[in-house]
């Protein structure tokens, strides 16, 4: 592109000065994706994309909120909600091309939702109320909204698409509402050791198909458990991936010390110098 390619295009699309206002809030950011998505002078690739496109690098986004939260990166976490926000504009904008919703009818409805779901602080129930009758209240709440919805089964809206750890607990939460679910934490305990058995016997009989059924099995019922023990599942996976990696780093870096690889090393090696960082783990302050 030469000089004169960019006097046209400077010329076509005149500065917003929102753009460069520093001040300019969530206005500056709607009018830059505007700007981003313009099919004349905005960016060849976010003109290029859809919802389709653009759902993977939400979810991405949301997980990287997660994590700086867990490793209470303050800093970071800053710039992760920021593009987590620039989803949410994303997705507006390109619903706005489409004649679906603006962002703007994105707030009015949270803001509409978030009134009507807390009559306790907005509205003229009391709110001298324990988290639990709090959390009941909500729960009948959007139950009510489900039924406005014409969504009649118990499991209605439970979006398929969510991670299915997570997805396992939504269902689980749904059907507890309707009275299916364990009284406590030892039947499920029990019915742990009822899957694990089975998944055995399909490892037994090389079943593949029986074997991924049963792990599903397997998987499902821990969620149930984590439920009931009041641990959210991902939370604790996350948390035990961070441990492992803690400690086969630990591992690696012991192994290098001695001039060795984990490739070169036995599993009884490996296994003593996991066992070693495990204790300076628990032994620290």
């Amino acid at each position: 592109m030469d000089a004169s390619d960019t006097g046209m295009k400077a010329a076509a699309m005149p500065e917003n000065p929102l753009i460069n206002d520093p001040d300019a809030g969530i206005e500056r950011l709607l009018e830059i994706m505007r700007r981003l998505r313009d099919p004349e002078t905005g960016c060849p690739w976010d003109v290029e994309q859809d919802f389709a496109t653009i759902a993977p690098y939400t979810i991405e986004e949301a997980y990287e909120v997660a994590d700086a939260i867990e490793r209470e990166a303050w800093d970071e976490l800053k710039g992760e909600l920021g593009d987590l926000l620039f989803q949410s504009v994303f997705h507006a904008q390109l619903a706005q091309e489409a004649g679906h919703f603006t962002f703007q009818d994105v707030v009015r409805t949270m803001s509409d939702k978030m009134v009507s779901r807390h009559p306790h602080v907005f509205g003229d129930q009391s709110n001298a109320k324990f988290a639990d009758q709090q959390t009941a209240d909500w729960e009948a709440i959007k139950a009510a909204e489900r039924a406005g919805k014409q969504q009649k089964g118990a499991l209605d809206g439970v979006a398929p698409n969510l991670p299915a750890l997570l997805r396992a607990l939504k269902l689980q939460k749904r059907a507890a509402r309707v009275g299916f679910d364990w009284p406590d934490a030892s039947d499920v305990l029990a019915k742990i050791t009822e899957e694990a058995a089975e998944l055995v016997e399909a490892r037994d009989n090389l079943d593949a198909d029986a074997m991924e059924d049963e792990f599903g099995d397997l998987l499902f019922v821990m969620v149930n458990l984590g439920r009931h023990l009041g641990v959210e599942p991902e939370t604790a996976l996350r948390r035990t991936n961070a441990k492992f990696t803690r400690r086969f780093e630990a591992v690696e870096a012991e192994l290098t010390n001695r001039g060795k690889t984990p490739q070169t090393s036995t599993l009884e090696e490996m296994d003593a110098l996991w066992d070693l960082a495990k204790a300076r783990e628990k032994s620290a302050p």
